[in-house]
């Protein structure tokens, strides 16, 4: 029996473990990188620096593999399996997997939020009532305006209590759009589907429609935002759906640390200068979503796993991706506040607090994961699924 996807299957589908260790990996440098982040904000805040991320610079990165990720597998998992299973009861899957996860996050946003003092951006007491409305609202996954009263940290994020449930916002629409529309392509539709996809994206984004020199968008709700990140979400999804459809294992050793090493290698790539013709950076970006990240993600599908460390690290590593990228944001927020604070611009300045913030965040995420989660998940799934069984993908 098989840990393929959010039902129990006997067929002979391999489950991919690497891919779960990958996963695992990219949700641990998205840490790193918001440690190096707040660095910028601190610099930024007190007029001591240019605020540029260095260290991890490219880490945000992950999320357009997360979404690469995201449709490979549920691809895999699910194109074979319509006859046997309904739209809704693939939606009923998909919330159980993911949504206690953000109730979760948004609640420990807002405990961190309280512990912060409350305080906006701008130094504004928040009210205890405008909180609860945020948190409600977080719960419901509905998306802040910019500028609201319930936007209670006053940066525009769509979800101010936890920053990166944006993402899980965009993957929100990815599942949908599967389930009732991409899922019915043939694959030289989908094929042509993603081309224009990518077409979209490198028009956005090597033109600079954002202004941000990077494809770092999708986590505010304005026009330019959302029309940037269902592009970014879309065109490595498909992209993903199309390797899933098209793959053929090579048996290839060592591949969870060679892709390992690979995203490290990709995300710690600086800034790269200039913005005309075309953004330098940008194509940067776009290299890595068309070509290096479908490269790692076969790879990591065809990695042979031959037990010992190296599954069990595979295994550990997909078990708290989600939860550690859903739950780590609101600890980074405190973290930022005491870099802002107390003036430290440097990991050398701050490398103990740093550390602790990492370790903490993954702590957290394992302690939700095994305490809350995979419980709640359990119990929705007797409750709500045909299946009385159930095994779930580490997504």
């Amino acid at each position: 029996m098989k840990n393929i996807g959010l039902k129990t299957f006997t067929d002979s589908k391999p489950h991919y473990e690497i891919l779960d260790g990958l996963r695992g990996v990219a949700a641990l440098l998205v840490i790193w990188y918001h440690i190096h982040e707040g660095f910028s904000f601190a610099q930024i805040t007190n007029g001591a620096g240019d605020g540029l991320i260095r260290g991890i610079n490219h880490g945000y990165l992950a999320v357009d593999f997360f979404f690469m990720l995201s449709g490979f597998v549920i691809s895999y998992a699910y194109d074979d399996r319509w006859g046997k299973m309904s739209l809704g009861e693939f939606f009923k899957r998909r919330l159980i997997r993911l949504h206690p996860m953000l109730i979760m996050g948004a609640v420990i946003g807002a405990l961190s939020f309280v512990i912060g003092g409350r305080e906006m951006w701008d130094g504004t007491v928040v009210s205890y009532s405008w909180i609860i409305i945020a948190l409600l609202l977080a719960c419901l996954f509905i998306p802040a305006i910019p500028g609201a009263p319930y936007d209670v940290r006053g940066n525009g994020e769509m979800f101010s209590l936890n920053g990166p449930s944006w993402s899980l916002f965009f993957e929100y629409i990815g599942n949908i759009l599967y389930g009732s529309i991409i899922r019915r392509l043939s694959t030289r539709w989908l094929m042509v589907l993603c081309g224009m996809l990518g077409c979209g994206l490198v028009y956005y984004a090597l033109g600079n429609v954002s202004g941000y020199g990077s494809i770092g968008v999708g986590w505010t709700m304005d026009s330019v935002n959302v029309i940037g990140g269902l592009l970014r979400m879309l065109f490595p999804f498909t992209l993903g759906m199309v390797l899933a459809r098209n793959f053929a294992a090579r048996k290839i050793k060592g591949a969870f640390w060679a892709c390992s090493i690979a995203l490290i290698c990709v995300f710690i790539v600086p800034y790269i200068e200039g913005l005309e013709p075309v953004c330098m950076n940008s194509i940067y970006e776009m290299v890595c979503i068309a070509v290096v990240f479908p490269v790692i993600v076969w790879v990591g599908a065809s990695g042979v796993m031959a037990g010992g460390k190296s599954q069990s690290i595979c295994r550990f590593l997909g078990e708290i991706s989600y939860p550690v990228y859903i739950v780590h944001y609101p600890i980074m927020y405190l973290f930022y506040a005491y870099l802002i604070e107390n003036e430290l611009y440097t990991l050398q300045d701050s490398w103990v607090w740093a550390v602790a913030a990492c370790v903490g965040s993954v702590a957290l995420a394992y302690a939700c994961l095994k305490l809350y989660d995979m419980p709640v998940r359990m119990y929705l799934s007797s409750r709500l699924t045909k299946s009385k069984k159930h095994i779930v993908i580490n997504k």
